[in-house]
């Protein structure tokens, strides 16, 4: 196994904030070679910059940054722009913290901690671009789901409390036509004041979710298309739409994030963890990982459960020698996994 220390000339630590960056330059065998320490903005960038090509020793330099998607993603584009490997680290624990807490410090151990990667397990940043889009609506479509289902909560406690009227609209179904048919009441000649502020704030709640659903049917239509263009085809895939398939990729990033299906099992949460004692011999749902892209997986292996021949000949055949249903479902998300890592890997152009 090759190790970062033995590929490169120096290696830069970086310990990121709102307001400052710390670097740290530090030599193959550990020794600092310069410290620096620049604002957050574009000034500090091109110091940064003339401050690497000044002082490292040659050529092959790896640059491993805390916070790559939040405070040091400005560092992290204009170093990448300019050739340069950037590596995301973790922030230390507190265990390694023996010299205490700074940002000098922490840069150094984030230098230490890419000195001690393999070659091929460097963690690479996520990507920009289309995928970065597609993050950004699907954190969208979570608030707006958020808010939709409470305010058809509130709707419905809000109807439950009213007239006979009031009590028969709070059992439907809340469709456009519904919700329109709440919308479009008026109130009547001598109601008292509860009636009329109920029937106002049902009004006002009945045109919200409505107009929520025609943003998550927008918000839905973005994701199609994005998804289509990013990796062609993938949405063609039993179980996959714009939803899971954007989770798939903004979690699968680009090429070289996980090594190979394996790992992208790992990060999914999928991977088997053993529970075997004595003469019982299985594995578990793992509860780690990524658990959107864990929640992904398992939306579309549910829709296979009800509609793939292939996966009800697996469930069958998995029944029939003593698995229970979870068993089956986590078999199915490790396979599902492996199917689409490689689904992804084909259509993602490099």
């Amino acid at each position: 196994m090759t190790m970062v220390a033995e590929t490169v000339d120096a290696v830069i630590g970086g310990d990121t904030h709102r307001d400052t960056h710390a670097l740290e330059m530090t030599a193959p065998n550990g020794a600092t070679i310069a410290t620096l320490t620049i604002p957050n903005n574009a000034s500090g960038f091109s110091d940064a910059l003339a401050w690497i090509a000044e002082h490292a020793p040659g050529p092959r330099v790896v640059v491993g940054l805390e916070g790559t998607r939040s405070y040091g993603v400005g560092l992290a584009r204009v170093l990448t722009g300019a050739g340069l490997t950037i590596v995301e680290v973790e922030c230390p624990r507190r265990q390694t913290r023996r010299r205490g807490k700074s940002d000098p410090i922490d840069a150094r151990l984030a230098a230490l901690q890419v000195l001690r990667m393999s070659e091929d397990r460097k963690a690479l940043p996520r990507s920009d671009g289309d995928r970065e889009a597609i993050r950004i609506l699907l954190g969208a479509r979570h608030d707006m789901t958020v808010a939709r289902t409470a305010q058809i909560n509130r709707l419905r406690a809000l109807l439950l409390t009213g007239d006979d009227e009031d009590r028969l609209l709070a059992r439907v179904t809340m469709t456009e036509h519904n919700l329109g048919a709440i919308a479009r009441r008026r109130g009547r000649t001598g109601e008292c004041t509860e009636t009329q502020v109920r029937r106002a704030e049902a009004r006002r709640l009945a045109l919200a979710i409505r107009d929520g659903a025609r943003a998550l049917a927008d918000n839905k239509r973005q994701l199609s298309e994005l998804l289509e263009a990013f990796a062609p085809g993938l949405q063609n895939k039993l179980g996959v739409g714009p939803v899971s398939g954007g989770q798939l990729i903004v979690s699968w990033s680009h090429h070289g994030r996980c090594r190979h299906e394996a790992a992208f099992a790992a990060l999914a949460g999928v991977s088997p963890v053993p529970a075997s004692s004595g003469r019982t011999h299985r594995h578990r749902l793992n509860r780690g990982g990524d658990r959107q892209l864990n929640r992904a997986l398992h939306d579309i292996v549910l829709t296979r459960w009800r509609m793939c021949p292939r996966t009800h000949a697996y469930i069958a055949a998995g029944r029939a020698r003593g698995k229970s249903d979870p068993e089956i479902r986590r078999s199915l998300k490790r396979y599902t996994a492996r199917e689409l890592f490689r689904a992804l890997n084909a259509a993602v152009a490099h």
